[in-house]
């Protein structure tokens, strides 16, 4: 008896020294690349939405209609859908350092050029060729961090590196409208011009700084021990579920896949719009100061932060994903409403977008914890970059429905209950998918 009790303790003490070997590896994998990976995503984010901070001196200097605005602020969606797959099946051949090196100079390169802009075909060019060369970048990221990550701390991974959308609002809104500010006419430039010129530079910076930093698997990390990489490398197949898909191919026949890509559509159609439309909300309730407008626009991102690592803590710690992404994405939907119906309050309004933004936040989080449980090897590289694709058209449609529906009722109060519609269409996606996956 007392030799089983030493044996089922020794087994115990086993498990324990193992977890804590495996806490340590993780914290020194977590160190070496969420921070950077942050850093990158947070001025890929910046570059997309700073044209809804631009627009707020560019609009009325080129005279562009709220239309042309939003066919814009969309059509980067277009370039980034076009080339999203081909990027990622690519990423699994040469690499995520080649590939996020390539991708980050050129879209770098491209947002600064976005200062040239003078007409409206000027602006669709730049903007659609910033997507043709973002494409892959977020899609790639998550594929990149497969490698590193087991799926059952990929919600906590996904939102520490997504993070960078909520801080590229809340510090790109005052960083924004203070260059603007301050920066307006100098060297004959614009404010908006300068925006495009500085918060375009960083991204090349980090493009080639990439090259030397990042690397691309466990096993050819100079700065793991090989017990280190071993450890890694059995846990990470130790949570990995068996694929069901053959391979890419595989993947565009499943129709969980196109579910999922949905539900993510209309996610990422609520963030959008209110990242385009935001600042142009609360100017229409009577706040001018360009300053004043970047710190309210600030505190959706704020509360989305915080919101982030809070569901995502409690879906890590339940290994639940169903109803951390599904009700969050309801609740959202609900108080876009009551932002419609409070439209005469702007307080309870802007009360209530801002924390729709935080739970589409967290619903986003969550959503890409799921994909690379069912999804492995070319099956990931392809399948993760397809719903991204799919799901990034809500980046196209959005800021053009609440550019259609500002021109047609001088309100943006009726795209509001399109994208509350659309986030509950979303919701019932997504349990369509965990339906057609049990076990999920």
């Amino acid at each position: 008896m007392n030799s089983i009790e030493g044996m089922a303790g020794g087994s115990s003490i086993g498990a324990q020294s193992r977890q804590a070997q495996l806490d340590a590896v993780y914290k020194k994998v977590s160190w070496r690349l969420l921070p950077f990976l942050l850093l990158c995503y947070f001025f890929a984010y910046l570059d997309r939405v700073n044209i809804g901070f631009a627009k707020l001196q560019m609009q009325q200097e080129l005279g562009f209609s709220d239309a042309v605005y939003g066919m814009a602020a969309g059509i980067f969606f277009l370039g980034y859908v076009m080339f999203e797959v081909p990027s990622n099946l690519l990423l699994e051949k040469v690499g995520a350092r080649k590939t996020i090196t390539r991708i980050m100079i050129l879209w770098g390169v491209t947002s600064m050029s976005m200062l040239f802009v003078n007409n409206p075909t000027t602006f669709y060019v730049l903007r659609f060729m910033l997507g043709v060369f973002e494409a892959g970048f977020a899609p790639g990221m998550i594929f990149f961090l497969t490698y590193w990550y087991s799926g059952e701390r990929m919600a906590r991974v996904m939102a520490f590196v997504m993070l960078a959308g909520p801080l590229g609002g809340m510090l790109g809104a005052p960083v924004s409208t203070h260059i603007m500010t301050v920066a307006h006419g100098l060297h004959g430039m614009s404010g908006w011009q300068w925006v495009f010129l500085i918060e375009g530079l960083p991204t090349v910076i980090l493009g080639i700084i990439t090259l030397f930093y990042l690397t691309d698997h466990p096993t050819q990390a100079k700065w793991l021990n090989d017990s280190e990489k071993a450890l890694l490398a059995s846990e990470i197949q130790h949570h990995q579920a068996a694929s069901t898909h053959s391979g890419f191919g595989a993947v565009l026949k499943d129709p969980w896949v196109y579910f999922m890509a949905f539900a993510y559509f209309t996610i990422i159609s609520g963030i959008y719009a209110i990242g385009f439309w935001l600042p142009s909300l609360i100017k229409s309730s009577g706040i001018d100061n360009l300053n004043t407008i970047g710190w309210l626009s600030a505190v959706p991102y704020l509360l989305s932060a915080v919101f982030m690592i809070v569901f995502a803590k409690t879906s890590d710690k339940l290994q639940e994903r169903k109803w951390h992404s599904v009700l969050t994405a309801v609740a959202a939907a609900a108080l876009l409403i009551v932002s419609v119906m409070a439209d005469s309050n702007f307080t309870l309004a802007f009360i209530a977008i801002a924390v729709a933004t935080g739970l589409m936040w967290a619903s986003y989080t969550i959503f890409w914890a799921i994909p690379s449980k069912y999804l492995k090897g070319s099956a990931a590289a392809g399948g993760i970059a397809l719903i991204n694709s799919i799901g990034l058209l809500g980046g196209f449609v959005s800021p053009n429905i609440m550019g259609m529906a500002k021109e047609m009722t001088n309100s943006l109060m009726a795209g509001w209950v399109v994208m509350a519609v659309m986030l509950v269409l979303g919701g019932a996606s997504l349990l369509i998918a965990f339906a057609m996956k049990k076990e999920a």
